[in-house]
């Protein structure tokens, strides 16, 4: 399929939008009711601290909502307002939070329902408004939607959306795509669907693999098997390798993207003539700005003295997954809830261990002074943060049994 052109013509149609309609002002009031903290703007105001009685909280000086998040949200709200009567689906969760997904429930948006993996798409009807969610869509499921007819209200995020112009001038100059992401995520599922070639990578590890395929050759058939998931349809690593370009899924670490842009570079530089670099390595920065921001205010927060960390967000939340591993690397403690209800107890909490299951943490929260570092993914709202601080503060305060 012609992406670009699909894109052009769906742009030109009646039934898509890509902007608000009108409601700017009495959404933005019911967010602000519904997702901002006065003690979040308490704590930006008193340089991202506040202490009570033995608590001491540090709050990352960037973090929770995003602008793009922001905007999808919004956008759903007003779609919502713009149709009152109208049947309303989103192909996905709009972003990677329980709590602002739960609202849509509430406002009668429904949710394409995963049948064995994938999504059922059988109860949505010509006229139906959809919502693709600020991760995107793949460019087939809008293919599906535009020729049933319905109404399409795409919230994609800009920075998605870059990242789909790269690939797309990848697959204009017969490069592959590598791509820096998670290969059954909802955006790098969309971003490959505008790929023409593709190969996407986990980690620097799985990039160094291809590296030293590169450069070495090796048993395809091994290679196959290792991507046999990541690949584009009959991917042949000997003959796909020899012009590339690099692309991200926007919320990935953005020092490993990096690392893995360099590694190529340096790589097709060894295979390569220099002067011949550019007809076989591409390279544009689609690392997003707000993720960039968020890790670099957490890497700020985990130089100071903290006692623990507490990073907020959706458990499938990739940008949160990698604030935690932050935690981590520096050996901080660290607990990743996604709401107030996983602190169970002065002696009890339930959190998620990076690439584990939810599990109970006891005697989680330790006797005397402590400094508590906080930050959130940029699905998280202000008043979900908010509501965890005081948690603690709450807990601390009160005698132990």
């Amino acid at each position: 399929m012609d992406t670009k052109a699909f894109k052009r013509s769906l742009n030109s149609s009646e039934n898509y939008h890509r902007k608000g309609f009108g409601h700017d002002a009495e959404v933005a009031d019911t967010m602000q009711s519904e997702y901002q903290s006065n003690l979040i703007q308490e704590i930006r105001e008193q340089a991202y601290t506040l202490k009570r009685g033995d608590v001491t909280i540090r709050l990352a000086q960037a973090f929770g909502f995003c602008w793009g998040v922001e905007r999808a949200v919004a956008m759903a709200y007003e779609t919502r307002q713009h149709f009152p009567t109208e049947r309303i689906w989103i192909t996905n969760e709009i972003i990677h939070n329980p709590s602002v997904n739960q609202r849509l429930r509430e406002m009668n948006v429904l949710f394409t329902p995963v049948v064995a993996g994938q999504k059922d798409f059988s109860e949505v009807a010509k006229g139906d408004v959809v919502i693709l969610p600020a991760f995107g869509a793949s460019v087939q499921e809008m293919q599906l939607l535009n020729d049933r007819g319905c109404t399409i209200v795409d919230t994609t995020c800009p920075w998605v959306s870059k990242v789909w112009n790269t690939v797309e001038k990848h697959k204009k100059g017969d490069y592959t795509s590598i791509i820096h992401g998670k290969y059954n995520h909802e955006e790098t599922v969309a971003t490959s669907s505008f790929a023409g070639k593709y190969l996407i990578v986990l980690n620097l590890a799985e990039a160094q693999y291809v590296a030293d395929y590169i450069l070495n050759g090796g048993d395809r058939e091994e290679f196959l098997t290792k991507f046999k998931k990541a690949t584009s349809a009959g991917f042949d690593p000997d003959r796909d390798l020899v012009q590339i370009g690099i692309a991200n899924q926007t919320t990935m670490l953005k020092g490993e993207t990096e690392q893995i842009g360099k590694l190529f570079e340096h790589t097709m530089l060894k295979k390569y003539p220099p002067n011949e670099l550019n007809q076989h390595f591409l390279s544009f920065n689609t690392i997003c700005d707000a993720t960039q921001e968020r890790q670099d205010a957490m890497f700020d927060l985990v130089k100071e003295k903290l006692d623990m960390m507490i990073v907020i967000g959706g458990y499938n939340s990739s940008n949160t997954t990698h604030l935690q591993e932050i935690a981590i690397d520096y050996k901080i403690p660290s607990y990743h809830i996604d709401s107030v209800e996983r602190i169970v107890s002065r002696d009890r909490i339930e959190h998620k261990p990076l690439h584990k299951d939810l599990e109970i943490a006891e005697h989680w929260l330790p006797e005397g002074e402590i400094v508590v570092g906080i930050t959130s993914g940029a699905s998280t709202p202000d008043k979900v943060v908010a509501d965890i601080i005081e948690r603690i503060f709450e807990l601390k305060a009160a005698v132990p049994a």
